[in-house]
């Protein structure tokens, strides 16, 4: 049965998140584009990345944050060839508001959108990079056949690529 193209989206965006949560030494614990509809919020996808306790600095994990947040917007926004703004799409606005929630420790809010916006431009450079880019499609593939994927084939995906 083939998958909706909005299924085909999710896991682009899903593979987003796990490939950035993984290049930065996070552990993905699992991604899916068929989460439980438990209480909390209607999702059509969803990636459970752990970080692992004193690997990281308070910064650098408010960095991580940014950055997974961003990844699956970002994904989309190469897939599509559409340059969009993060902030302004609708269904990226839990992503978004995660992202500016983590660069708090910018207080002016100019400035914190000036550089969340120069993270995304960034981010775009690097997913982009065809070994990336080659990973996050591997991962993709394998969402769209089995939908839930777990964190150590997720892993293994990534490390074959980069």
């Amino acid at each position: 049965m083939a998958k909706s193209s909005d299924e085909e989206v999710t896991a682009w965006h899903e593979a987003g998140h796990a490939f950035v949560a993984v290049y930065l030494g996070g552990e993905v614990a699992s991604v899916s584009i068929d989460p439980d509809w438990d209480d909390g919020p209607q999702r059509f996808g969803d990636t459970t990345i752990h970080w692992h306790a004193g690997r990281f600095t308070e910064r650098e994990l408010q960095m991580n944050a940014i950055l997974v947040a961003l990844g699956g917007p970002v994904v989309e926004m190469i897939h599509s060839g559409d340059p969009f703004h993060p902030a302004m799409v609708a269904e990226w606005s839990q992503d978004w508001k995660l992202a500016w929630q983590a660069a708090a420790f910018i207080g002016d809010q100019n400035r914190r959108m000036q550089f969340l916006e120069q993270t995304t431009v960034d981010l775009h450079q690097t997913l982009s990079q065809d070994n990336h880019w080659a990973a996050i499609g591997a991962i993709v593939d394998n969402l769209l056949a089995h939908e839930t994927l777990e964190g150590d084939v997720v892993h293994e995906i990534v490390a074959e690529w980069t």
